[in-house]
């Protein structure tokens, strides 16, 4: 088994984006305005009730720091489980720089995994 399928994260599409809103210390409404929809539709689709489109998707994997891959199917890395630490606007842009440095070097180490077995 590989590495990826490995760390399979076995929560639905809806538990994901929840869970990653709440490790950011987000309101289900702050998001929704960040992302331009109603707060109605993120419960919909925290609940499972419905699902976003593919371009809203990309986008709620970037406001939340997490790849797409992992929100939509649970693979690859996900959020640490505890929210970030602190309220400060500072302590919580060091935590997502670094969330942001991991997934990079993930994505570099798949890079070079992609490029030695091609």
């Amino acid at each position: 088994m590989d590495n990826i399928t490995a760390r399979r994260d076995h929560d639905t599409l809806g538990g994901r984006i929840q869970r990653s809103r709440e490790t950011l210390g987000m309101a289900t409404s702050q998001l929704a305005a960040r992302l331009g929809v109603k707060p109605e539709t993120m419960r919909g689709w925290e609940r499972d009730r419905a699902e976003p489109r593919a371009n809203k998707l990309i986008t709620l994997a970037g406001i939340l720091g997490v790849s797409p891959a992992w929100l939509i199917g649970g693979y690859g890395a996900a959020p640490e489980d505890e929210p970030v630490p602190g309220s400060d606007h500072a302590d919580r842009l060091a935590a997502l720089r670094s969330r942001r440095d991991g997934l990079d070097r993930e994505i570099a180490r798949l890079e070079e995994q992609d490029s030695a077995a091609g």
